[in-house]
């Protein structure tokens, strides 16, 4: 589900970056270009979240 998640806000964020940054030079939206920032970003993060996750739980005393 957190994968889920996070593909999901990456796709609405970075089709929002391509939107925003497209109107401000004054070119054409493209929709594929957001697409493809939502692949890089998203394997970007899972990955992070990943890594920074610790294998074994520490015990408490």
């Amino acid at each position: 589900m957190r994968i889920f998640w996070t593909v999901f806000w990456t796709f609405l964020l970075s089709q929002m970056l391509v939107y925003v940054v497209s109107s401000m030079t004054g070119g054409t939206y493209n929709f594929m270009q957001g697409v493809f920032l939502c692949a890089v970003f998203s394997i970007i993060v899972i990955f992070l979240g990943e890594a920074g996750v610790p294998n074994e739980p520490q015990e408490h005393h």
